[in-house]
């Protein structure tokens, strides 16, 4: 049984203009988000303390918090670690405080609520090297994309390459975007998620794209819509059942993973929906605006060099 009948023609490039206003609001909000909220960002990249605490067996999140709001730590982010008897507490920086003296007193709190809690670890994070982190975090992406960039122009065209770069750039400000809108915490679990989200929306578009260079070789009396669109319409069925397993497998690391990779979890879930509504309505659609053509893919010289190895065969 397949997903998508064989046959099925449904005329995407029709749709354009109505992706292009819902993109360019979805862009907007992201905008405005970042100029009124910014982005939440974890002890990862602001500095601040990680504390491990182990206790002799399960121990409630919500008890530790209560603990920690007693001693004057209402802001502190807790999670279990590894098991339900190990719990990690990420607290902010503060000006002037030593690391040690804040374990400490977060211990003491802990020990007033639970004697038996014990302290495994402490780690403390500057807010240089949370600086640096936020500053390499933001040339890997330049990077990739400039990368990408690259390679699509050497494999494909320069149109096509412009359509991938744009649709890639529109998934990660858009996942961005909600991150800020809704204040969800941004560490290096989410950096790492929106490099995922660049490679898979890329071999989505990519696939689109080997489909439309060889439908263009194939459909020589088609115009350009009607090559994007079949290539797109050929293609769907695949997009569709690899986009959904692996929803269906971020779906329960949201759900039953923890806190840990919550933020990991939520940034590839919204980024695999908005990829892959990108290379079906942004990247193609971009290249068509760019005109781009059979010539464009098969200049004369390759042509009249492909015909001639026929007649020679």
């Amino acid at each position: 049984m397949r997903l998508i009948k064989s046959n099925t023609s449904i005329d995407f490039i029709s749709y354009g203009k109505y992706a292009i206003v819902f993109s360019a609001l979805l862009i907007l909000v992201s905008f405005v988000s970042f100029s009124m909220e910014k982005l939440s960002f974890g002890v990862d990249f602001t500095g601040g303390v990680v504390i491990e605490v182990g206790y002799p067996q399960a121990v409630g999140l919500d008890e530790v918090r209560g603990a920690l709001d007693d001693g004057g730590y209402p802001g502190a982010t807790v999670q279990h670690f590894g098991s339900s008897d190990a719990v990690m507490i990420r607290l902010a920086s503060e000006e002037g405080a030593d690391s040690s003296d804040v374990s400490t007193r977060v211990m003491q709190s802990l020990q007033a609520e639970n004697s038996a809690a014990e302290l495994r670890r402490v780690e403390f994070v500057g807010p240089q090297v949370g600086d640096e982190l936020i500053n390499k975090g933001g040339l890997a992406l330049l990077y990739t994309v400039i990368a990408i960039l690259i390679y699509v122009i050497v494999r494909f065209h320069w149109k096509l390459a412009t359509g991938a770069v744009v649709a890639l750039v529109h998934d990660v400000l858009i996942t961005l975007g909600v991150f800020s809108l809704f204040h969800l915490d941004f560490d290096l679990t989410v950096l790492a998620a929106l490099l995922a989200v660049i490679g898979y929306s890329l071999n989505d578009t990519i696939v689109v794209f080997d489909r439309i260079r060889e439908n263009f070789r194939r459909m020589r009396k088609a115009t350009p819509v009607e090559v994007v669109n079949a290539s797109i319409n050929q293609t769907l069925s695949r997009t569709l059942m690899t986009s959904g397993t692996t929803i269906l497998t971020l779906l329960a690391l949201f759900f039953l993973g923890g806190e840990v990779i919550h933020g990991f979890a939520t940034a590839l879930l919204i980024g695999i929906f908005i990829g892959t509504y990108s290379s079906i309505f942004v990247a193609s659609a971009l290249a068509l605006r760019l005109k781009i053509t059979s010539q464009d893919l098969f200049p004369p010289k390759e042509e009249d060099a492909e015909k001639a190895s026929r007649v020679t065969r």
